[in-house]
């Protein structure tokens, strides 16, 4: 199921998305759905993993200086 919404974009977006449209043979509509449904997944999944990262925080859930150290002779690098 789909539904309709309007938004503003300026001008040379709006081109730019018509070139897009004609190269790749689908519509604005298509491209422009498909665009934000790729920016709301992106930014769920950040949101999510930044609310995970404070529980964890909270939780007292960190990394020891050990922990670090280790990890960055993996690496080779200096982490300090």
């Amino acid at each position: 199921m789909s539904t309709t919404m309007t938004v503003r974009i300026e001008n040379d977006v709006k081109d730019r998305l018509e070139g897009l449209a004609a190269a790749t043979q689908r519509s604005k509509s298509f491209l422009a759905a498909e665009a934000i449904r790729q920016y709301v997944e992106t930014n769920e999944w950040q949101i999510r993993e930044v609310q995970a990262a404070l529980r964890e925080a909270d939780a007292g859930d960190f990394a020891s200086e050990a922990d670090v150290d280790a990890l960055a002779r993996k690496w080779d690098v200096n982490a300090r």
